[in-house]
């Protein structure tokens, strides 16, 4: 048994921000259905790089699902996903520009008519209201409207861009997932679905919470690579060693400022924990520089991980995926899949006692489950047939 069995989720989004979310849903034991339109479909099915011709994004991010093609712009590809909600959908997801799915006849308003318990979750960039709430943008423009990009970087620096995409990611797909879940927790004590607006734009601004703090005390902006947790402190900090390598320095609390100070050979440093805008501080720091310099990654890590200094290395992707700690909590799986073969995925992130969670099925092809699904609806061959040729269906 997996957690979510019995939910149904249509999934019009596309890309990474919703199919993120509905990867962890379908993982989870979710039946997830996901609608792309006849022509193209998701783009990440022909994004590259490729495996056997097939998108790598679209083969890892859209495992566990099922895939119909279906034109929303035809009265008859609007009857079939009406007909999909009637018929005992529990969630739809999408992440059209507001207005859209409204215009097409198919909004929360309409949907919510034929199936009042629908969980409708609509995933934007910048929300249903608002004055930007019709404009396009990407996860760079989220993140340096929502306050990250002013943040990240070395001091007295440009702006560094993440090396994942957290508005997408977090401020879209999980965001999406706790809507979601708690709208169907809501519905079991209501008996209603309900209308889900998330906006990654929201999303982002809820994910500085530390520097907002600190923003709403002081009166200013904390600047690039100056406070606490963004560079300003030598003991949370990244550092180059002897093999041009990097290590994560978090020794933050005095416990473990003073067992890192002890392995450096300062002792004299144990109790005299750096703060922030302090001259000394910028001094240790660079005497933290030239020290790190003296051995190489590795030796460091025989020594400090040892000693309880919140000390680790900076992993390439190859180094993490052939982590002990990362290979052991099953976070690299593999997949089979018919055209890919064996192929690598990331494993589930949360682990349950009784009811676990696994990457099910392979990412489908193309409108895959077309015919079964309009199958199960009612439509036979015949009728089938016919909507393919008016371009209702691939």
């Amino acid at each position: 048994m997996r957690p979510l069995e019995g939910i149904t989720i249509l999934d019009l989004t596309r890309l990474l921000p919703g199919p993120y979310g509905t990867m962890l849903l379908g993982d989870l034991g979710a039946e997830v259905i996901k609608i792309e339109e006849p022509e193209q479909g998701d783009y990440a099915r022909w994004y590259t790089p490729h495996i056997q011709q097939i998108g790598a994004r679209h083969l890892l991010l859209n495992r566990s699902k099922k895939s119909i093609t279906l034109n929303l712009k035809k009265s008859e590809g609007r009857s079939i996903l009406l007909k999909m909600v009637e018929k005992g959908a529990d969630v739809l997801i999408e992440q059209f520009r507001p207005g859209v799915m409204d215009r097409l006849g198919v909004g929360y308003n309409d949907l919510e008519k034929v199936n009042p318990r629908l969980v409708y979750c609509s995933l934007t960039g910048f929300g249903q209201d608002g004055p930007y709430r019709d404009l396009a943008g990407h996860d760079i423009n989220y993140i340096g409207i929502g306050g990250i990009l002013g943040l990240t970087g070395p001091k007295g620096g440009p702006p560094a861009i993440p090396g994942i995409q957290i508005a997408d990611l977090v401020a879209g797909g999980l965001y999406s997932v706790i809507g979601i879940l708690t709208a169907l927790m809501a519905r079991q004590k209501t008996g209603r679905g309900q209308f889900v607006d998330v906006s990654m734009l929201d999303g982002v601004v809820s994910l500085i919470p530390d520097a907002a703090a600190l923003f709403f005390a002081e009166g200013e902006s904390p600047r690039m690579g100056e406070r606490r947790l963004t560079g300003g402190l030598p003991q949370y900090q990244t550092y180059r060693t002897q093999d041009g390598k990097y290590l994560a320095v978090g020794a933050l609390e005095d416990k473990f400022w003073a067992n890192l100070s002890r392995a450096l050979g300062k002792p004299e440093w144990a109790h005299q924990v750096p703060k922030e805008r302090e001259p000394r501080t910028q001094e240790i720091k660079e005497e933290m520089t030239r020290i790190f310099l003296t051995r190489s990654r590795e030796e460091w890590l025989e020594i400090l991980m040892k000693q309880d200094t919140c000390v680790t290395a900076v992993h390439s992707l190859e180094e993490t995926f052939s982590n002990p700690q990362v290979l052991h909590r099953n976070m690299l799986v593999e997949v089979s899949h018919p055209k890919a073969g064996r192929i690598k995925q990331i494993g589930v992130p949360i682990k349950f006692s009784e009811t676990p969670g696994e990457a099910r099925t392979p990412a489908p092809d193309f409108g895959e489950h077309t015919e079964a699904i309009l199958e199960g609806l009612g439509y036979n061959k015949e009728r089938i047939e016919r909507l393919r040729k008016e371009g209702v269906i691939r």
